[in-house]
């Protein structure tokens, strides 16, 4: 990083030459933030910065699944796209609909963006068709290249980056959790509510931010289960935070607990390192390459199995009993911060793609 904490990535002078992007079309929608629209936001805004002419074209529909209407307009930002551009699509667009992909492979210059693979016969399909593929971990693109041996030399990785941000200052105790997830079943809020009823006699609070729309059933389940432990005045569910305010939950905060039963990175994880928070996460998917090691070695944070409340219960146990492992980790957590890199590392990659499919 250079002294304000950014990374350093100079391109080639690509003016001139324009890169069509097709992302969902809830992508700006302050109620639905998610890490994938984060990224595809900040990648819109690089390539621009680094010469390239972004044309955007939201889809709407409610993706993966969409009906005939979607289909249509996206056939129609297909069929509108001058030969041999340039088109990068959202693997979350892309990856069902390979039927709509096809007839363009030829006349196209397609490039699929996977967040999340789908691991299904539609998406071999759309990777088939697409003249390179890039994931945003390591762990997605060994999983692509494992599912797909002769797509190897076609995926390559970008990584999210992370905005430098201050050190939390933290509490003595330890005592202030915070999750930053959509609530939903895939990100385990249930197995954490079910983790921290065993914990109703230890001093803790809970801020929960994340869209509480997605599976409202689960949410009054959730509810239902918090009044019964007698712990609603203790964990809030606050929504979705954007901004100032998703900030400011971070700068309260001593650590991240992230119980996901699933992540292909995991960027609230390297959001919060950037502020110094360690992190409590399960040893899913990419979410061990997002929470990383110190340079000496040390992990910044704790893994635990997914989907089993006791384990978690046991090491949230431990951060609230030991001193010394929580003075540990925070200064693991500050070492790792120094080793973050920013968006325009992130960029850098992905540009260096879409130049050798231009090319």
């Amino acid at each position: 990083m250079d002294a304000g904490g950014a990374v350093r990535a100079d391109g080639p002078d690509l003016t001139g030459r324009a890169v069509h992007v097709v992302l969902p079309g809830g992508i700006d929608d302050p109620a639905t933030p998610s890490g994938g629209n984060t990224y595809d936001r900040r990648i819109c805004a690089g390539l621009g910065e680094w010469g390239w002419s972004v044309r955007e074209h939201p889809v709407p529909g409610t993706w993966p699944h969409p009906d005939p209407a979607d289909r249509a307009e996206l056939a129609g930002v297909l069929a509108a796209a001058p030969d041999d551009a340039v088109v990068l699509l959202d693997g979350l667009i892309a990856s069902t609909v390979p039927d709509l992909l096809a007839p363009h492979a030829g006349r196209l210059r397609l490039v699929v963006l996977v967040h999340l693979p789908l691991d299904d016969e539609a998406e071999a399909r759309t990777l088939a068709a697409a003249r390179a593929v890039v994931t945003t971990s390591e762990w997605t693109r060994r999983h692509l290249v494992a599912r797909h041996p002769t797509l190897a030399d076609r995926v390559r990785a970008a990584p999210p980056g992370v905005r430098p941000a201050p050190p939390a200052p933290g509490s003595a105790a330890g005592t202030r959790l915070l999750c930053v997830a959509a609530v939903t079943r895939h990100k385990g809020h249930d197995v954490l509510v079910d983790a921290l009823s065993t914990l109703a006699g230890r001093s803790w609070t809970l801020v929960c931010a994340g869209t509480l729309t997605r599976e409202p059933d689960l949410v009054h389940r959730l509810r239902e289960r918090l009044a019964g432990a007698g712990l609603s005045d203790r964990v809030r569910l606050a929504g979705p935070l954007t901004g100032e305010a998703l900030d400011a939950a971070y700068a309260a905060a001593d650590l991240l607990v992230l119980p996901s039963r699933g992540e292909t990175y995991g960027m609230v994880v390297t959001e919060a390192l950037a502020r110094g928070l360690p992190v409590l996460g399960t040893e899913v998917g990419g979410l061990p390459e997002a929470l990383g090691r110190t340079p000496d070695g040390d992990r910044p944070g704790l893994l635990v199995p997914p989907d089993e409340p006791v384990a978690l219960a046991g090491a949230l146990s431990r951060w609230l009993d030991d001193g010394a492992l929580r003075a540990r980790l925070r200064r693991a957590a500050l070492a790792r911060r120094d080793t973050l890199t920013d968006w325009p590392v992130t960029t850098a990659l992905l540009a260096a793609v879409l130049e050798e499919v231009a090319a």
